[in-house]
């Protein structure tokens, strides 16, 4: 499979937070995986590819800008980056939450395309990747307020340095 630039690559040992250097006359340091830090790693790779596999829209589209929308990409001062990744069904929308700070923000409020369910389907401070487990209990509604251009939001708990995933339900 051709890889397009930003495609979705990892080098070995990457898929459980090896930390030192691959050599080719080594094992990859497997032993690692008896640390819960190691275990988080591995948990959120394996758990990263069920996803690019039953979601569409993590693929299509990627070398078109059809399939990739910012939602904020402006918001300096909390250090949030904000997108959607758009495939041809509706339900395939994802909004994509980074928050690279250190602080907790809670009902931190971001603008979707869609009224309805939005379900959280990855938050990187789950406990089974070792984070401390602030999240959005599975999902919510869209409220009918405006945000950052978009007829529709959702105010989430944004976990500090933490990525989260929802995805448009209907």
């Amino acid at each position: 499979m051709w890889a397009w630039p930003g495609k979705k690559t990892l080098f070995m040992g990457c898929d459980f937070g090896q930390s030192a250097e691959w050599q080719h006359d080594k094992s990859l340091d497997w032993h690692l995986l008896q640390y819960p830090d190691h275990q988080g790693v591995h948990a959120l790779v394996r758990d990263l590819n069920k996803l690019y596999q039953s979601i569409t829209s993590l693929v299509e589209g990627d070398t078109q800008a059809s399939g990739f929308e910012w939602i904020n990409c402006s918001d300096a001062d909390s250090s949030v980056l904000s997108f959607l990744r758009k495939g041809s069904l509706q339900t395939d929308t994802i909004a994509v939450i980074g928050n690279y700070t250190p602080v907790l923000r809670d009902h931190y409020r971001i603008g979707v395309p869609h009224a309805g369910y939005w379900q959280e389907i990855l938050n990187t401070d789950s406990t089974v990747y070792g984070g401390l487990g602030h999240g959005n209990k599975g999902g919510m509604m869209a409220e009918a307020i405006e945000c950052a251009g978009r007829p529709y939001s959702i105010a989430v708990e944004l976990p500090a340095q933490a990525m989260l995933w929802f995805r448009y339900q209907g």
